[in-house]
């Protein structure tokens, strides 16, 4: 019993992916409508890369993430906008797919990466950095694209958060 509460204070307090009660299925943005969706620049040995992103900025929506999610298109992906900058965990509870998650800090650089986190399981990722932002894209995509901490980000079409 003190494992569980520990967990759920451990969960809520993070701030990030703890509901659990299964919304619908949601299917990622289809290829038209990310033409329009915001992007999140990266640089990388090879130039920069671009993701496609959906935004989050609330706490129900951070908390939902991308939970329930069965595939996320290549070079998609979701953008935590949180509410300060501060070393952050996220865990992977309703989370059906592998994930590397980008803790991005305030003066715009990757302050960590957390590779091909596990799917379904309450282990907190965290990189021990301070991050305003986080990014979620596929399983294996910093490794695919040679992104490394310290890699320059830049936004385009991401609203200001509230």
């Amino acid at each position: 019993m003190r494992c569980l509460l520990l967990i759920a204070i451990l969960g809520c307090s993070s701030g990030a992916k703890h509901d659990d009660v299964a919304p619908q299925v949601r299917d990622a943005p289809t290829a038209s409508q990310a033409t329009a969706m915001p992007k999140v620049y990266l640089s990388t040995p090879q130039g920069e890369i671009a993701v496609s992103v959906e935004v989050v900025a609330t706490e129900a929506t951070i908390e939902r993430g991308l939970m329930f999610r069965q595939h996320v298109p290549p070079d998609q992906g979701m953008l935590f906008l949180m509410n300060q900058e501060r070393p952050w965990s996220f865990w992977m509870r309703n989370t059906l797919i592998p994930l590397d998650m980008l803790f991005i800090a305030k003066n715009m650089t990757v302050a960590g990466i957390v590779e091909n986190a596990e799917p379904k399981t309450e282990t907190l990722r965290e990189v021990k950095a301070s991050s305003l932002y986080v990014l979620e894209v596929n399983g294996g995509y910093c490794a695919a694209h040679k992104v490394s901490a310290g890699a320059t980000v830049r936004f385009e079409g991401v609203p200001p958060r509230s």
